[in-house]
């Protein structure tokens, strides 16, 4: 009889069902890792806003805080401060779209010229695959978060720990 060279056919599919397996357990642990990944660059720029907003309000006083997310960033190379293209933010966040979030910069609860107040909103760009809390801030500058939908930021939704 002649020894046989190379692996039989059972060893080579319990050697493809253990990989299975621990892709099986793998692959959610990866997915979740991503959702935070996001939360936390969602959190990060939400924070930029906020010192994007102040730096507009503090350069322009006449016009108050920024209404406009477009306003804060700028496209032009070089980029000219102004109040339309402060040049605040990189074009990736002024675009609107950043690591799976949306963030739409509005007015607050007032209104007024110059303007007083301002709101950032951070929403998940598809609702629990890239992310699953909801951010927003005002003037204070704290960063809040909810697992609802945001519609306004007020001081009634939970701050960040």
């Amino acid at each position: 009889m002649r020894k046989q060279k190379g692996f039989s056919l059972i060893e080579l599919l319990i050697v493809v069902a253990i990989i299975l397996i621990i892709a099986a357990i793998a692959i959610p642990n990866l997915l979740r890792a991503r959702m935070a990944a996001n939360e936390a660059s969602a959190v990060g720029s939400t924070r930029t806003l906020n010192t994007a907003e102040v730096s507009y309000n503090s350069t322009f006083p006449a016009t108050g805080f920024s209404t406009a997310l477009g306003n804060l960033g700028g496209t032009a190379s070089p980029c000219v401060a102004s109040t339309a293209t402060a040049c605040l933010i990189d074009s990736v966040l002024s675009s609107g779209t950043k690591s799976g979030y949306g963030f739409v910069v509005g007015t607050g609860s007032t209104t007024g010229t110059p303007q007083p107040s301002y709101s950032v909103i951070a929403t998940p760009v598809i609702a629990n695959q890239t992310g699953t809390r909801y951010f927003c801030s005002f003037e204070d500058a704290v960063v809040r978060y909810s697992s609802a939908t945001i519609a306004s930021c007020t001081a009634a939704v939970a701050p960040l720990q």
